[in-house]
């Protein structure tokens, strides 16, 4: 038995010294057991839920005639870099990933004051029905994974964008059960390009090729909706999603996936959604910063270039967008906080991506104190925990 193999993930870690006295995490996941969609599903749907078997050496998945060994690199916290493993048993991962009182005790280790939660849905099935009422399985089972303690214990929810009135519908139920964000594809998905391979990463992506856009009018209700309710909207590495399971694409995938969250960001500015709605909030979730001063600065020349001839008749330069209604969040990235006081550079939130591969569990202050070396504690406690209050609405 390897090493990797051995090891105990689980295994108690010792708390860890802080440099903060409070952090906001921005950016956290749970890993729902596959066991929970029996019971947290619609009731008409249960019978058709995922179920778990074990060869001895791995858990395996079996849903819609798959078999499949459950995914590892959503959970590596509790791993050294040289021990991660891309497949195995759910014994496998560190438990605080679908066990409150444990990821509280981990919150409490690594110096997590709050957690702000994203996810682990849809199923990836060829059943449309399925499809969309496992958005809201997903949805309940966090909401009462956070009633442990709601007040550290914070939670996005996850809704498709096919139909705009059943999006509004489901945000409106989520905030009702306390979501402090709803987190939406990168683009509106389509009802043609559904398909059981994708159906799960298009929560994140939806189609890319559609000829269905954020700033078209569609979709103008959704916005409405998210300002009247005063909830954050998510996108989270939707733009482009890494192929996990892929040792050649997966680290040229990693760093694709930053950036590409400018396209919809830019749809949205130069459609003048932000004009129509100015007290619209978005956030990039999990996309890194640095490259967005350099965006924003990029964007303002090209635009005041490009505008007559484009008719693009919004009110402001795009950085003024990024400024006021734009946040994004980090988990490693010095050059972002270097440019902090730059155009775009506002809105950046801190965040130790528990428990997936990019995680700083269980150092995550050391990693906090090396991305902001010679920053007044001031602009850092802005930038660890006042942006994510004031973009979640946690103030």
């Amino acid at each position: 038995m390897s090493v990797a193999e051995d090891l105990d993930v689980n295994r108690e870690i010792e708390a860890a010294p802080r440099v903060a006295d409070y952090v906001v995490d921005s950016d956290v996941h749970v890993t729902p057991p596959p066991g929970m969609w029996a019971q947290y599903l619609s009731p008409p749907f249960r019978q058709l839920a995922p179920t778990v078997e074990s060869d001895g050496e791995a858990d395996y998945v079996v849903f819609e005639g798959n078999r499949r060994k459950v995914n590892l690199m959503q959970s590596q916290a509790g791993r050294s870099v040289d021990k991660y493993k891309n497949t195995g048993k759910l014994s496998d991962m560190r438990v605080g990933g679908w066990m409150a009182p444990q990821r509280l005790k981990d919150m409490d280790r690594d110096g997590m004051d709050v957690g702000v939660i994203f996810g682990g849905g849809p199923l990836q099935t060829a059943n449309y029905d399925l499809w969309v009422d496992s958005y809201g399985g997903y949805n309940r089972w966090v909401a009462d994974f956070c009633t442990h303690d709601p007040q550290r214990l914070k939670w996005a929810a996850f809704i498709p964008m096919l139909d705009v009135d059943l999006a509004i519908a489901m945000m409106r139920e989520a905030r009702k059960a306390g979501a402090v964000a709803v987190n939406i594809p990168a683009f509106p998905q389509s009802a043609s390009a559904f398909n059981k391979k994708d159906s799960q990463f298009q929560a994140l992506t939806g189609d890319a090729n559609s000829v269905r856009q954020y700033r078209d009018p569609e979709f103008d209700p959704f916005w409405a909706a998210a300002s009247e309710l005063d909830v954050a909207v998510t996108f989270h590495l939707g733009a482009r999603v890494s192929r996990f399971s892929d040792k050649i694409n997966f680290l040229p995938d990693i760093v694709m996936g930053k950036p590409a969250m400018l396209e919809m960001v830019g749809i949205m500015i130069y459609g003048g959604v932000f004009d129509r709605f100015p007290d619209l909030r978005i956030g990039l979730i999990e996309s890194g910063v640095g490259w967005i001063p350099w965006a924003a600065n990029y964007m303002d020349r090209t635009w005041d270039m490009q505008r007559h001839w484009t008719e693009c008749d919004i009110k402001h330069p795009p950085s003024y967008y990024f400024d006021r209604n734009v946040y994004a969040s980090f988990i490693s990235d010095p050059i972002g906080v270097e440019l902090r006081h730059h155009p775009g550079g506002k809105n950046i939130m801190w965040s130790s991506d528990y428990p997936h591969s990019e995680t700083t569990f269980p150092h995550s202050h050391e990693v906090i104190a090396q991305n902001f070396k010679g920053v007044p504690p001031a602009e850092r406690d802005w930038i660890i925990a006042g942006c994510a209050e004031k973009f979640y609405g946690l103030g």
